[in-house]
């Protein structure tokens, strides 16, 4: 058969429905076989740094503060122990329209590496509940044994266990991710008020531990096939250049142990998908490129005397023209929008103070005579204290020579507050050089200079 009738046959075989989905429009539960191989393993080890860093962050600290900190409720971020407040907001923007750029170019050239070996849904699944299942109710062919039978002791007690260690983790989990919004101290606290002090966040932590335990003991593949935008957004971003896991239908069509493809139609790939796909039938939603029908492919061909990667890591140009080219004009166009972007990003977060000031003329006013030779104008100034301590601050005029009389009293801002007041500026006639002299001011804390500003002072015009 020639090259373009496999093709043509190859994708005459796509499916038109969810695997998960019967005719009738129930529900068919997936029993993926365990998985192993050197891709697993390689998985195992991603998963279990990624996990001990989920759980041991918040714990780490910087200066006081955790190095993570995702308070919606108080506009308080903190990444990398940097601190991100309210008026930092557009840093945060620009930072997700770089995170999204870059999950397009990603996807663009890589397919859903992110989805197989990073994604939260996919490394809690198949790394924590999943491998709880296994210890309890046994391999794929056990479970399905297990869910037909009559219900006994031995399912009984298996079930129970099961969903009452789902729960206990999710309870665990739902705790952590709270501690990355308000801080691991303030969680803590909330649990040694008790629950009368804080019934509401009691009561929110157990209905977002049954959302968990909901998940990850009956939702499970439906997140990547029905809930997660990202599988339904991959057929926009994929092409044929892209790097996705596939099957080699040019070496493995025709199938059968007596035919002269490679593949020996096992169904290996197709028993260890967590979704529940047969890879053979092309790139589909559900796919997330977990590399686990790779291994069961690699484990088959070893025994059958048959070159390794029959189902691997590479795109459909790659496979029907042998031709491996990553880049392409579409990600060159992406890397150069996110190396731009990055840029602006990287520039902004460097140029970052830990003071922001704003010094106004009052609004409706001019100027006023004080005194036989002076004039003086009233300013307001905003002080955001975006460091981590507490400052008292001074204010002082530089440039030109003259006083400031505060109307207000003392500007004391705490970390992370704004601090507000008002002075008079009063300038000797002998120092304004025209109607709009320029006064710089500096901003001290604890006698140390911390921001300087400018800004106008409007006298009367010089007679000439």
């Amino acid at each position: 058969m020639s090259e373009k009738n496999l093709k043509e046959e190859h994708h005459s075989s796509y499916r038109d429905k969810l695997s998960t989905v019967s005719e009738e429009g129930k529900r068919v539960w997936v029993y993926p076989k365990k998985p192993k191989g050197r891709f697993y393993n390689y998985r195992k080890l991603v998963s279990v740094f990624l996990l001990a860093l989920f759980f041991v962050t918040p714990f780490l600290k910087y200066k006081g503060d955790p190095i993570f900190l995702f308070n919606i409720i108080e506009r308080k971020f903190i990444l990398f122990g940097m601190i991100f407040w309210p008026q930092d907001f557009h840093l945060v923007v620009l930072s997700l329209i770089t995170l999204v750029v870059f999950i397009i170019l990603f996807t663009v050239v890589y397919g859903r590496v992110f989805c197989g070996w990073i994604c939260p849904q996919t490394i809690f699944m198949e790394m924590v509940y999943r491998q709880v299942e296994y210890m309890i109710e046994g391999d794929f062919m056990k479970q399905k044994k297990l869910d037909k039978q009559d219900w006994d002791f031995e399912k009984a007690w298996k079930k129970s266990l099961k969903h009452i260690i789902f729960f206990i983790m999710s309870f665990v989990i739902a705790n952590i991710f709270a501690s990355y919004v308000l801080s691991i101290d303030k969680l803590l606290g909330l649990y040694r008020d008790g629950f009368t002090a804080h019934a509401t966040f009691f009561i929110g932590m157990t209905i977002f531990s049954g959302v968990y335990y909901f998940i990850y003991a009956f939702f499970r593949e439906q997140v990547c096939t029905i809930a997660c935008p990202y599988g339904r957004l991959q057929g926009v971003f994929l092409d044929d250049k892209s790097i996705v896991v596939a099957y080699d239908y040019v070496r493995g069509e025709p199938r059968g142990k007596k035919e002269k493809g490679d593949c020996i139609a096992c169904n290996s790939c197709v028993n260890v998908c967590p979704t529940g796909i047969d890879i053979r039938n092309g790139t589909q939603l559900e796919c997330i490129n977990c590399t686990a029908c790779i291994d069961a492919c690699d484990a088959v061909m070893d025994r059958v005397k048959k070159p390794r990667g029959l189902i691997r890591y590479d795109s459909e140009k790659g496979i029907t023209e042998n031709e491996h080219k990553i880049m392409n004009p579409r990600t060159i166009a992406y890397s150069v929008v996110l190396l731009i972007l990055l840029g602006v990003v990287s520039t902004m977060l460097f140029l970052r103070t830990d003071f922001e000031t704003t010094i106004l003329r009052q609004r409706g006013t001019l100027f006023q005579k004080y005194g036989e030779d002076s004039y003086s104008n009233i300013y307001e100034i905003e002080f955001v204290n975006k460091s981590r301590k507490r400052h008292e601050v001074a204010i002082k005029l530089l440039e030109p020579e003259g006083k400031i009389v505060m109307m207000t009293d003392d500007i004391v801002v705490e970390k992370g507050e704004i601090g507000k007041g008002k002075f008079l500026t009063v300038l000797k006639t002998s120092e304004l050089k025209s109607s709009r002299t320029i006064l710089k001011f500096g901003l001290y804390s604890d006698n140390e200079l911390v921001e300087e500003y400018k800004v106008t002072f409007v006298s009367p015009r010089k007679k000439e």
